[in-house]
């Protein structure tokens, strides 16, 4: 596995955002069409320390990580560290608006209130907007190469288990209507810049963060 990550290395990226508990049986909107696009010159970091949490235990954040031998997700150093702010009214708890601009995410928690989360987002010519549904989740995503993807790269596996190896990171939330998910990512070092095409991309921890807090049926704004 180790060497077919190191391979995927430099060609492989993944891309897109309230507060129960994971289905138990997820439902995958895309069937088994896990990624849909690629990063050239990418390298996937696996080293840093733990971040500190400082929600931990609120929010209904959870301490637990996945299922099984893949159960936590490895340490990373968040280069943008969540934070409590103050944010427009208008939004209902539960809401997540992405600003594609300031490459942030915000997670209403009550009127006022956000957790702010930096991401990663859409390279130029990728960016979109709108207004969408979580419609899925899931822990640590298998991985299965688009049909689009393979023709460009027919040396592309055409499947990879999910693992502290997958591009997709330890977890995805499913955004309705689109095939882009938020997503985690074993390359902390591009969260703060435009490098997807059209995901919302976070780090582990974030976005294990994030998981525990959104429900299925969330709405996700994404505003350029």
């Amino acid at each position: 596995m180790k060497t077919l990550a190191t391979a995927l290395a430099g060609v492989i990226g993944v891309c897109v955002l309230a507060t129960a508990p994971a289905m138990s049986t997820p439902y995958d909107p895309f069937g088994t069409n896990d990624a849909d696009d690629y990063y050239a010159g990418q390298t996937y970091s696996r080293a840093g320390a733990q971040q500190y949490d400082p929600y931990a235990g609120q929010y209904g954040a959870s301490a637990g990580y996945g299922q099984g031998a893949q159960a936590a997700p490895q340490a990373q150093v968040a280069p943008i560290p969540r934070e409590m702010v103050r944010f427009d009214p208008r939004y209902t708890p539960g809401t997540m608006v992405v600003s594609t601009s300031e490459r942030r995410l915000y997670f209403v928690t009550a009127p006022g209130e956000a957790i702010r989360y930096g991401v990663g987002v859409g390279r130029p010519g990728f960016e979109w907007s709108g207004t969408k549904k979580i419609v899925a989740k899931k822990e640590w995503p298998s991985w299965v190469p688009p049909k689009a993807m393979l023709a460009r790269r027919p040396d592309l596996p055409r499947y990879m288990a999910g693992g502290v190896e997958n591009p997709l990171g330890a977890r995805a939330m499913y955004i309705g209507g689109t095939e882009y998910r938020i997503h985690g990512s074993n390359e902390p070092d591009t969260i703060g810049q435009a490098v997807s095409s059209g995901c919302i991309r976070m780090t582990n921890d974030d976005v294990s963060d994030l998981y525990e807090r959104v429900r299925v049926g969330a709405k996700v704004v994404v505003l350029n």
